[in-house]
């Protein structure tokens, strides 16, 4: 239905934890997950390659980027199967960790869990390290500071991300291969924390 090199013109300009670098990993994800559990391969990796189109559009109006990207997708794939084109949509409005309606479909379902796991492990501990560098956010604040203030604080750091969002995300998982991947993430996220921790205090 569309491919990486087309895909990717929708993506300029988008920051570095939002990129086309992270539509590829959620890409990738999301086709192990469907792989696993069933589902419309080729709707997957389009929705996979369309969840993200709005969230520029999003940063300029505050409107809900995955309802955006549900309206984009449906223009950008005009022409191919109206129920094919209609399941991207669906999986792309459903991809919300905030908002949304549930994912209901395999697909959907697929796409949901993988951009979590995005959110999550090494790779999710990178991504909240960069965005709060780019704000030039304090490196470590005690995670009881960061769970007080909890989000939305302009002191907003990756520990107020972990505390906040990021060790919450294992319990939203709908599939079977997501809720595995996921506990091994979070662990990882758990054990580098409490180290990052432990070294701030002097104690390692």
């Amino acid at each position: 239905m569309i491919g990486i090199d087309e895909a990717r013109q929708y993506y300029q300009g988008h920051e570095s934890t939002h990129d086309f670098d992270h539509v590829l990993r959620v890409l990738a994800l999301a086709e192990r997950i469907a792989r696993a559990e069933g589902g419309d391969l080729e709707v997957v990796r389009a929705a996979a390659l369309l969840h993200d189109v709005g969230r520029a559009q999003e940063e300029v109006t505050g409107e809900d980027h995955a309802a955006i990207g549900a309206a984009r997708a449906r223009e950008i794939l005009a022409g191919h199967p109206p129920e094919k084109v209609e399941a991207v949509a669906e999986a792309i409005a459903s991809h919300r960790f905030r908002s949304g309606p549930p994912p209901e479909t395999p697909e959907a379902r697929a796409l949901f869990d993988a951009d979590k796991l995005d959110a999550m492990g090494a790779v999710g501990i990178a991504r909240a390290f960069a965005r709060a560098g780019a704000q030039n956010r304090r490196l470590w604040v005690p995670p009881d500071v960061a769970a007080a203030q909890g989000d939305g604080t302009p002191e907003h750091t990756a520990v107020h991300e972990f505390v906040v969002k990021l060790s919450r995300l294992r319990e939203m998982m709908t599939t079977a291969t997501g809720r595995a991947l996921a506990e091994e993430r979070h662990a990882f996220m758990v054990e580098f924390f409490a180290r990052l921790e432990a070294e701030a205090r002097g104690q390692a």
